[in-house]
């Protein structure tokens, strides 16, 4: 056995999520690779992958073998190749964006893809390397790692709170025009203080599917809307946008970077999430 050529092709089955996917890159049949993988399995004494209907996934022993061959191949070295990245629009506008100079600076031979997404495409189908995404986890079988989390607020401008007058409690905001955010909370409003919880169904003229189109809205002071202390960051520090019902709390928003079902994290995508992690300062 070719000790070398085994590591080679278990990292590449590893990262493609399938012998197949390990045969294309390495230009050999299915076969082969099944033998090669299966011939390490019993130098080490060890079992390596397990297979399920979502495809190969390593053990624990497998993704310790693949964690320690990458460090040591990535000792000294860049990452080379291209990073396919998604994530919400304005999100990556104000906070993943502008610190890509750097991570690219760093990374000389590696090419950077970023799509922009509010939806929850699929990172398979879509050949995404890694999701940024916001919110609770509903599929339990993604392979996920929390970076942040933030609070949600609700937030409108100083002209509008001149104009609708400002709510006291929770519900106020009945006498009040909320833009509603669709793939958030919807028109029903939920609020905790204490051990008292408050839920309002809010009056909106004006609804919308995308995080910008919120934004937008809200600067235009059409009304006030729920949203994360990262939807409007530049906003609140200058002043452009205020939070009200302070005392009141919504349950806050969390950060997950998000691996395809079935593959490993491969190192360029998880050295892009060390580094954000590092570098996101909401």
């Amino acid at each position: 056995m070719d000790r070398l050529a085994s590591m080679e092709t278990f990292i590449r089955v590893v990262e493609t999520g399938s012998f197949s996917g390990a045969a294309r890159q390495l230009r050999v049949g299915q076969p082969a690779v099944s033998k090669t993988v299966a011939q390490l399995e019993t130098y080490l004494g060890v079992k390596l992958l397990t297979r399920s209907t979502r495809g190969l996934t390593p053990t624990e022993a497998g993704l310790g073998y693949f964690e320690a061959e990458l460090a040591a191949r990535g000792a000294g070295t860049g990452l080379k190749g291209r990073l396919r990245v998604c994530a919400a629009v304005t999100f990556a506008r104000i906070h993943l964006i502008p610190l890509l100079p750097q991570f690219l600076a760093q990374h000389p031979d590696l090419d950077l893809e970023v799509v922009l997404d509010d939806r929850q495409i699929d990172l398979v189908q879509e050949g995404i390397d890694l999701g940024l995404r916001m919110g609770k986890m509903l599929d339990s079988a993604l392979t996920v790692r929390r970076i942040g989390r933030c609070k949600r607020l609700v937030l409108g401008t100083p002209d509008y709170f001149e104009r609708a007058g400002t709510p006291a409690t929770p519900a106020d905001l009945s006498k009040h025009q909320a833009v509603v955010y669709l793939q958030g909370e919807g028109g029903i409003w939920s609020f905790r203080r204490d051990s008292s919880e408050a839920a309002v169904k809010v009056q909106s003229r004006l609804k919308v599917t995308a995080a910008e189109g919120v934004r937008a809205a809200v600067l235009a002071h059409v009304g006030l809307t729920i949203a994360s202390e990262w939807m409007f960051t530049p906003e609140l520090r200058s002043g452009a946008v205020r939070a009200v019902l302070s005392e009141w709390s919504l349950p806050p928003l969390d950060l997950w970077a998000v691996f395809p079902t079935g593959r490993a994290a491969t190192a360029k995508a998880r050295t892009f999430v060390d580094f954000f992690e590092r570098s996101f300062n909401p």
